[in-house]
């Protein structure tokens, strides 16, 4: 993304933003009160364990934010029909958008083709519903992100996301820019862990990120 489109206001970055909560202890009251405050901020999603998607699509009803789900999270090391099966219960509970994480040890043992129908099957599992692809970065090589993007890409997803933030690292702008280059402007990118300041924000949208995952979104857009 051009620097010149880069927001000016840290409040416009809400639109940028998916505000998530995917802590294995975050209690019921902890994902209404991220719904709520997705509501007042106007951010782009909410993001959630698959177990409080019907909570999130009832609690956001009649707003403009979308009910995101993250799918065998945060290894995916699942087989392909668990995460179709996964994919297919929380959009019919009303998530309008889906995380997956892509099988990372078949991707570095080079079986590009098993990773890709992986991310295929998932993509049509989720009918209308927006699919991003994890490819986990911190643990790639260079040459090893661009190929997951390309796969990605080549199975319909519509964004790339940089990480989980559960594999001891998170999103940079230099990953960031990588992902862009190489799926130009045919899909979305989402910059994703460690994103915790309005700068951390900017720097992120100003090296191609159409999107941002964050946990410190109220932050983010407070400035």
């Amino acid at each position: 993304m051009p620097v010149s489109s880069v927001p000016t206001a840290p409040a416009d970055l809400a639109s940028f933003i998916d505000h998530t909560l995917l802590r294995p202890d975050a209690l019921p009251a902890d994902v209404a009160r991220l719904c709520d405050e997705a509501r007042t901020h106007a951010f782009k999603a909410v993001c959630v364990n698959p177990i409080f998607i019907p909570q999130v699509t009832e609690r956001l009803a009649g707003s403009n934010v979308a009910p995101c789900a993250v799918i065998c999270f945060p290894f995916g090391a699942d087989p392909t029909a668990i995460k179709t099966h996964a994919a297919e219960w929380v959009v019919r509970h009303g998530a309008r958008e889906v995380d997956m994480v892509i099988p990372i040890g078949l991707l570095k043992a080079g079986e590009a083709a098993a990773v890709r129908d992986d991310i295929a099957a998932v993509k049509r599992a989720c009918g209308g519903a927006l699919l991003k692809v994890i490819i986990e970065t911190s643990l790639l090589t260079d040459d090893e992100k661009v190929l997951a993007c390309r796969l990605s890409q080549e199975a319909g997803a519509d964004f790339v996301k940089t990480s989980t933030g559960f594999a001891g690292g998170g999103a940079t702008a230099e990953d960031v820019a990588l992902m862009r280059r190489t799926v130009g402007d045919a899909m979305g990118v989402k910059a994703s862990g460690g994103v915790r300041t309005t700068e951390d924000a900017r720097r992120m949208i100003a090296a191609g990120a159409s999107r941002i995952g964050a946990s410190a979104s109220v932050a983010i857009v407070g400035g």
